[in-house]
């Protein structure tokens, strides 16, 4: 693995080294393509395979099969002939394709003539009262924690919200001998019902028998609280207690943890400041990417694959990130795509993968007080905006996201609305009777992640960049 790159120019520049990234890069180089892997993170993997390489948990039944899946996709890459960087911050593409990334405390720039976003999918804002306290995580923070250090709590742990990983984050505390005082379900009553007409389709994929059983896991060992409808955390400068409404009954519990999660969302931030035409997508409640079936979006030579395309799963990325790969080696280098597996194939194999994700989808819906908060629940973490300061600026004439951060600066923080551009989109959209699609989003702009003036300085000049600059 390379700490800089080896060159100006690439055929393909892969970002992002989780399910799709791996995959993608890996496909692109055995195909012959110079290919560079750019990845933030100090390894390979993302967030489904974090720490694959280096975690202390090697028990491979703690973490379960699906997870040592990764070990072979990232063989695969070490076997071909991909440039993979690690701790590289991309805060730039544009519709040149052209990178701009931070390596080391220093900026270069990269040319493509084919870019595969793979940069994967982020939690979904669970704004409740107190989700800013210490003591308050989400599950993924708490998930990283354990597959790249063997953490588990150990002290008072109240688990909350639903999805998939929920479900699999609990069984995996358990395996590793930690605590879990209770899980507090919020799935709606009613998503069960909605989610019956895509039942057949679930219980014939890959997702039925291993949730079954883990949830049967989970239960026998700790108590489950259901149809949770209200949740609220509190505690003077910390977490203290987490209280909830059940059955139409108020509890207080006491807690030194609170796991918060309702499903993930794409990352969509560097795909919007490219100007990737994005919707609203009204099943997911998130923004996704316009794209074709082989995942290649509205700017040419941009593909986007993974989670980051829409949220599939791993299995679903690993075939996106094929399906994006193949589509540019086609397009590269015609000759040698033919000995890639067929596109018919690999698209056959997605439908495989993606089976029951409509019924996951429609059963693990958020519901709406846990989506769209009210009063002084903070919104904007960042630059600690409620919500009732967002009606307020709406209520003299805010439209839009983009008008928001005049009034109150919403999503200008480090984060740049990761952690609240969906909250405030559907919270402009219930206050104006809008659709999120009308309310839009932030117009996202390089950089896309925070950066030292340092890092820019260091960028390479040519003696015609020194000239334009220097008097005399």
């Amino acid at each position: 693995m390379t700490v800089a790159p080896k060159r100006e120019a690439y055929d393909v520049v892969v970002i992002g080294a989780g399910p799709a990234g791996l995959a993608a890069a890996a496909t692109s180089a055995e195909a012959g393509l110079s290919t560079l892997l750019l990845d933030e993170n100090i390894g390979p993997g993302g967030q489904v395979f974090r720490a694959i390489s280096s975690t202390p948990v090697t028990e491979r039944n703690q973490l379960g099969a699906d997870y040592w899946v990764g070990a072979d996709l990232v063989q695969a890459l070490r076997a071909s002939n991909a440039e993979v960087i690690h701790r590289a911050t991309v805060w730039s593409l544009d519709r040149n394709l052209e990178i701009a990334v931070s390596i080391g405390g220093a900026s270069a720039f990269v040319k493509a003539k084919r870019v595969i976003l793979a940069t994967g999918a982020l939690e979904r804002p669970f704004p409740i009262p107190g989700w800013t306290l210490p003591g308050v995580m989400t599950a993924g923070a708490a998930q990283t924690m354990l597959k790249s250090s063997a953490l588990v709590p150990d002290g008072r742990t109240v688990i909350a919200g639903q999805g998939p990983l929920l479900w699999l984050l609990a069984a995996q505390i358990l395996r590793l001998g930690g605590r879990i005082d209770r899980i507090l379900d919020t799935t709606e009553r009613g998503n069960y019902f909605a989610a019956l007409p895509h039942a057949f389709a679930f219980l014939t994929s890959p997702y039925f028998t291993k949730g079954l059983s883990m949830m049967r896991e989970v239960k026998a060992k700790v108590q489950v609280v259901s149809g949770v409808t209200e949740l609220a955390a509190a505690g003077e400068g910390q977490l203290a207690s987490v209280s909830y409404v059940a059955g139409g009954k108020r509890e207080t519990i006491p807690a030194d943890l609170l796991l918060l999660h309702q499903g993930v969302v794409p990352n969509v931030n560097l795909a919007m400041s490219a100007g990737i035409e994005h919707r609203w997508d009204d099943l997911q409640l998130c923004w996704s990417p316009v794209l074709d079936a082989s995942g290649n979006s509205s700017v040419a030579g941009i593909a986007i694959a993974g989670d980051g395309a829409g949220i599939g799963g791993a299995n679903a990325a690993v075939v996106r990130g094929r399906i994006a790969a193949r589509a540019a080696v086609e397009a590269l280098a015609p000759a040698v795509a033919t000995k890639l597996a067929p596109m018919a194939t690999l698209r056959a194999d997605l439908a495989k993968a993606e089976r029951g994700r409509v019924f996951l989808d429609t059963l693990f819906r958020p519901a709406r007080q846990f989506r769209i908060p009210t009063g002084d629940t903070i919104v904007c973490r960042c630059e600690e905006v409620t919500a009732k300061d967002i009606l307020d600026a709406v209520a003299i004439g805010a439209t839009g996201p983009n008008q928001l951060k005049a009034y109150r600066r919403t999503g200008m923080g480090p984060c740049q609305g990761r952690l609240c551009g969906l909250t405030v989109t559907e919270l402009m959209a219930q206050a104006r009777g809008k659709t999120a699609q009308e309310i839009g989003y932030y117009r996202l702009r390089a950089p896309v992640k925070p950066i030292t003036l340092a890092e820019l300085a260091a960028v390479p000049k040519s003696e015609a960049d020194i000239k334009a600059v220097v008097r005399g």
